[in-house]
């Protein structure tokens, strides 16, 4: 039986994968490494821990890891955070959710105190009984960390549950937590993209979703193997 969704927040519920992506560019490029706007987001979904390996050698991580992730997120907080709206569509889904009896949990790789805000940009603050974010995970997504801690403060189990993400590093890590995936295209991916990560449903967006929510699986209480 379905019990509960585990909700993304950047580039599912709120359009923010765009400011992360030129705001790591732009704070890779102050240290002199060459980070193309495409690139950068690709890598939106995961946690700092994941991306900045990807693109600084084995060699310098210890040396700019920190000083790295301190810039970009002074950055972001300067000068792209207030500019973060809600996906239109975000609220009404999560209350659909909620008349069907679903339980809510919002799984991002956000830190903690970013996480409260999103979640008032959103609009769903009173609709999410639980919480997890980067400061609960050993490592971000791809890991299934950030999901496995959603599921366990739920107290359900991953047949019980379907998470709701954008990239396939929220399919990945959810999968590794044996949890399927409901995707969406607003964060930059192509529906095509989605299903070869092995989402189980693609939509372009929440909004969508909530339109077409009576044929969603999110509307069935019973979640396929």
């Amino acid at each position: 039986m379905l019990e509960a969704v585990l909700c993304d927040m950047d580039g599912t519920l709120v359009d923010s994968n765009a400011l992360h992506a030129e705001a790591w560019s732009r704070t890779f490029a102050h240290f002199g490494i060459v980070v193309g706007f495409d690139e950068a987001l690709h890598q939106i979904g995961k946690g700092g821990d994941q991306i900045i390996p990807t693109f600084v050698s084995r060699e310098s991580l210890p040396r700019l890891e920190k000083p790295i992730k301190e810039y970009r997120s002074s950055l972001f907080h300067r000068e792209y955070f207030n500019r973060i709206k809600a996906f239109p569509g975000s609220r009404e889904l999560l209350l659909k959710m909620r008349a069907v009896g679903l339980r809510i949990a919002v799984a991002s790789s956000s830190e903690k105190d970013d996480l409260e805000k999103l979640k008032e940009i959103a609009g769903i603050a009173d609709l999410v009984e639980k919480e997890t974010s980067s400061d609960d995970a050993n490592q971000s997504k791809p890991e299934p960390d950030i999901f496995q801690a959603a599921l366990d403060r739920l107290g359900v189990q991953p047949a019980e549950a379907i998470a709701l993400g954008d990239t396939p590093w929220d399919i990945e890590a959810a999968s590794k937590a044996g949890v399927p995936t409901i995707a969406v295209t607003s964060g930059g991916w192509t529906e095509e993209e989605l299903l070869q990560a092995g989402a189980i449903e693609v939509y372009k967006d929440v909004h969508e979703i909530s339109e077409m929510f009576t044929k969603s699986r999110l509307n069935r209480r019973e979640v396929a193997a």
